[in-house]
């Protein structure tokens, strides 16, 4: 009997689908087809199968028999493919921290596989209830003490990029402050086997496609983790001056209604730098939260609105929800336009009239 087996390995992850994965199972001809799974040696489907199929698949499979669900819950098997997906957690605090999880690597892979999705229960309604007031009032006051960001770039399938990085939470320095991340110091640099874009630029549109990133934030006290990439670049542009190549990547949460934090956009930005002929540097990968009006949230309000779609009540995903969000951004801020205009005549017609008003007592 053959198999049709798997064996896909990195952000490849992202475009696998459960009913391919189930295919694992059956045979190329129509008698092997009927042979059951069960006749399998354990061993042998631990070993040859299930180590081949990605998560997704993985889960599903887990679902169509008590032997197949047994062999799936092991706790090595999804370790190792939580450390192939994300090379960055491979690391020993991460490996212990995400053995703490509910269910351990499973849990901590369920959460940080998808990228975000929207629940509307939390965000349609106009009236929150004062349980939904009574679980913010806890947030307020029951900040996690620290957020772990672990970063894993790919090209074309390949690791160029993979960090891991530690924020704490409770200075008032970090929750006065423009809340950002910094994945690499000012002065490192990571060489790419990206060539530096010539000419027209054609490297840069390639990126597009060919450059993938998860951002996962990892919640070290609450033990939940959230992917924050949009995985694909939402924009590549590369700078008319100094010729650095932007890429930018996005995720858009839900915040506080009638503000301007009602929806906010979790901003990750990749610099690279080189030059004609050469290859492309990373120099900087960082991450910032971004409301309507363009300004950056300080790290307390960015941390509320992190800790809810940590907690699962919030969250969007996509590009339309992107395009959803710098909608709105442009028309509050031709709404602040038309309001400034409006003032601004208002002030000139009054201060027209108090000058006709002096001109005229002179005259009497």
């Amino acid at each position: 009997m053959s198999f049709c087996t798997i064996g896909i390995s990195g952000p490849e992850l992202y475009r696998t689908s459960s009913p391919l994965a189930l295919s694992a199972f059956s045979s190329g001809d129509g008698d092997a087809a009927t042979t059951s799974v069960t006749d399998i040696h354990p061993d042998v489907l631990r070993t040859h199968i299930l180590t081949r199929l990605d998560g997704p698949a993985l889960a599903a499979v887990a679902s169509t028999s008590s032997q197949l669900h047994c062999l799936t819950a092991d706790t090595n098997l999804w370790a190792e493919l939580c450390r192939s997906t994300w090379p960055s957690t491979a690391t020993q605090r991460l490996h212990a921290l995400i053995s703490e999880f509910p269910n351990g690597p499973r849990s901590f892979f369920s959460d940080s596989f998808p990228r975000l999705s929207y629940h509307s229960e939390t965000s349609t309604s106009s009236s929150p209830s004062s349980a939904t007031y009574s679980r913010r009032s806890r947030r307020r006051h029951h900040f996690t003490p620290e957020l772990i960001s672990a970063v894993d770039i790919y090209y074309r399938g390949e690791m160029v990029f993979s960090k891991v990085v530690e924020t704490e939470t409770l200075s008032g320095w970090f929750r006065c402050t423009p809340f950002r991340i910094d994945m690499l110091d000012p002065k490192d640099v990571v060489q790419t086997p990206i060539k530096f874009p010539i000419g027209d630029g054609n490297t840069c549109w390639e990126l597009t496609e060919d450059l993938t990133l998860s951002w996962i934030m990892i919640d070290t006290a609450g033990r939940r983790a959230m992917n924050l990439s949009s995985y694909r670049p939402v924009s590549v542009q590369r700078h008319w001056l100094s010729g650095e190549v932007h890429v930018r990547f996005a995720a858009v949460l839900d915040g506080e209604r009638g503000t301007a934090t009602e929806c906010v956009q979790c901003g990750i930005a990749v610099t690279c730098g080189g030059w004609e002929g050469g290859n492309l540097q990373v120099r900087e990968v960082n991450l910032q939260v971004e409301d309507l009006d363009g300004t950056y949230l300080n790290g307390k309000d960015s941390l509320v609105i992190l800790e809810r779609a940590l907690e699962g009540k919030t969250g969007r995903r996509g590009r339309k929800k992107l395009e959803e969000f710098m909608a709105k951004k442009r028309e509050r801020k031709e709404r602040t336009l038309r309001r400034e205009g409006t003032l601004d005549m208002v002030c000139l017609a009054f201060g027209f009239l108090g000058f006709a008003t002096f001109l005229l007592c002179l005259i009497i």
